[in-house]
């Protein structure tokens, strides 16, 4: 195949690569499989620019971790406190407390600040008026 690799700054050209790499996906050989990953990895830059990632929410992370260990919402009273906090937590309607993130750093060892909401920048700290 054409050694030629597609520079991404469109969705045209992100859907042109995405043809490509299903081309070189086919080939064993091993000029095209580098090109495949070199291609790939111009892909993956493209859209972590074009749509990065977002913070998961403490809910996420908590049925995640129920996922992750087979946990029903029964098994997390618990640590939330009860059958309709975990309701709240799960639904985004209440954020964790302190002492739920301390059970929850307990029980599945995650880091509290994984847990915690983003700390937000407060305009004007941290500046004096001159005297």
């Amino acid at each position: 195949m054409n050694a030629t690799l597609i520079v991404i700054d469109s969705e045209a050209e992100l859907a042109r690569a995405r043809t490509l790499v299903d081309k070189l996906m086919a080939s064993d050989d091993p000029a095209d499989i580098a090109r495949l990953e070199a291609q790939a990895r111009l892909i993956a830059a493209y859209e972590q620019k074009r749509w990065p990632p977002g913070r998961p929410s403490p809910a996420d992370i908590v049925r995640y971790l129920m996922d992750q260990h087979g946990l029903s919402r029964t098994d997390m009273v618990p640590i939330l406190g009860s059958a309709s906090r975990v309701s709240e937590v799960l639904s985004g309607k209440k954020g964790l407390s302190m002492t739920m993130v301390q059970r929850l750093r307990a029980r599945f060892g995650v880091p509290a600040d994984v847990l915690l909401p983003p700390v937000r920048k407060v305009r004007g700290a941290g500046k004096r008026k001159a005297a």
